[in-house]
């Protein structure tokens, strides 16, 4: 056994004894290869420890916008720890977050001018709805505490973030009771559509379907409705025109917020600096994350516009309620900001876009050539390839197909990592090129034909 042999099996080792892997599955994990270990990344690449390279078709989760290995962040990172690496967020501002919130304020939607740091994903959305519920408070609708979300959308796993959370694969039983006061509806999926109606002689009934259950409930008890501008846990569904617009008439009817979680959307992935920026509306808040530093540092944010921050202007018991200890962390903000102009200065949200746009081609003619490809849909570098076993007839895979656990194998081996089985996603980083598009679409044709095969489908 060589050293570095020896060294892999001693990291492998030690993982599995003492690292938790979020939401995976310890038998799983100890499988032959099943725990795999990345020690490097550059560009639209990562490398394990056993010397292996594979395309990051995830972007790591819908993060690393501006690719792997980007030294000029660690070098920012660098210089700001140096110069302040730390101050109390509950009492005063640094200068990295002052930059930071005008950034931001500059690039979204004109009426977003506010942000409020936090660290993830879901401590946004958590705070983007304490937002919306105090909102409410402060102008004396006591009565407004209900929020509206959809079946199919993933929102986090904070306690109110997973209360949200309508993801199918989200098992949320464990931890039941949930934040009660959730109402969830229907989401968008024009190829089967909850309610057997067909586009667009169904003028958008998902969306006004909405208005139904806000009657129920009674409008004076919702706070807000929160919802993806495209929903990746949905399947990459790209709503109309009028889907958004719908939810905004009847926000603004019934003095709801509307809250546009951008967590996945957000900063170029779907060809735009944001998802909802494919719409003619503007939210009240705006949940982003993930892409906002590419990974290189854990920030997030809820964003507010201008009507919902100046409720919480007035005496000291109207301040926002809570905050978090690492909000606002200037090491964070300064790596967000360089990442954000990075995004901007090597123009990643307008090849998002066209390269984005030859993806889908690619994707599209994939299709003709896999007898299992029932679907491939999306926009910018946001994608998801839906498989079946019979896609003709509408039969899913079997459940000796085992696809859940082969397809991401299938990929492995083909050099590719992503979130795989009846459904692949497909995010790499925005700094991917056509013919980086070309190796990935090589990859899956092999991964698939594969799966064919083993599974005799001819």
């Amino acid at each position: 056994m060589t050293q570095t042999q020896s060294r892999v099996d001693e990291y492998l080792s030690r993982g599995l004894r003492h690292l938790w892997v979020q939401t995976q599955q310890y038998n799983d994990l100890a499988k032959d290869d099943g725990f795999v270990v990345i020690n490097g990344g550059d560009g639209i690449y990562v490398s394990d420890i056993k010397g292996r390279r594979f395309i990051d078709a995830m972007s790591g989760l819908w993060v690393v916008a501006v690719g792997h290995g980007r030294t000029e962040l660690a070098d920012v990172a660098k210089r700001q720890m140096e110069t302040l690496a730390y101050a109390n967020p509950f009492a005063y501002a640094t200068e990295p977050a002052v930059d930071l919130a005008t950034k931001l304020a500059e690039i979204t939607p004109p009426s977003i001018q506010k942000a409020f740091f936090v660290n993830s994903g879901s401590e946004a959305v958590e705070s983007a709805i304490r937002m919306a519920k105090q909102y409410h408070f402060n102008n004396g609708e006591r009565r407004k505490t209900k929020v509206i979300a959809r079946i199919g959308s993933y929102h986090g796993t904070t306690a109110m973030a997973m209360s949200v959370n309508g993801a199918a694969y989200m098992n949320k039983k464990p931890f039941e009771p949930l934040v009660p006061g959730v109402i969830h509806v229907e989401n968008i999926n024009c190829a089967r559509c909850p309610f057997e109606k067909t586009y667009p002689e169904c003028e958008v009934f998902c969306a006004r379907h909405v208005e139904d259950e806000i009657k129920f409930q009674d409008p004076a008890t919702i706070a807000a409705i929160i919802a993806e501008p495209i929903s990746t846990a949905n399947g990459c569904w790209v709503p109309q025109q009028e889907y958004w617009q719908i939810l905004r008439d009847i926000c603004d009817r019934h003095n709801i917020l509307l809250i546009a979680d951008e967590v996945i959307d957000g900063f170029g992935r779907t060809g735009k600096w944001f998802g909802i920026q494919h719409y003619p509306i503007e939210p009240d808040i705006m949940t982003v994350a993930k892409g906002i530093s590419s990974g290189y540092a854990p920030i997030s944010a809820a964003l507010a516009s201008d009507k919902v921050a100046e409720a919480f202007v007035g005496d000291r018991q109207d301040a926002f309620v809570g905050g978090i200890t690492w909000g606002a962390n200037p090491v964070s903000c300064a790596v967000a900001l360089a990442n954000i102009e990075i995004i901007e200065r090597e123009r990643l949200v307008e090849n998002a876009e066209s390269v984005g746009g030859h993806l889908a081609k690619q994707l599209q003619e994939l299709r003709t050539r896999h007898k299992v490809i029932a679907d491939t849909r999306g926009i910018g570098l946001m994608h998801t390839l839906e498989m079946k076993r019979n896609p003709e007839t509408g039969e899913d895979f079997r459940e000796d197909d085992n696809v859940s656990a082969r397809m991401p194998e299938l990929l492995k081996q083909q050099g590719i990592l992503a979130r795989a089985g009846a459904a692949i996603s497909i995010a790499p980083p925005l700094v991917i090129n056509r013919e980086e598009v070309d190796a990935l679409i090589d990859g899956l044709d092999q991964a698939i034909g594969q799966l064919e095969q083993d599974l005799q489908i001819a």
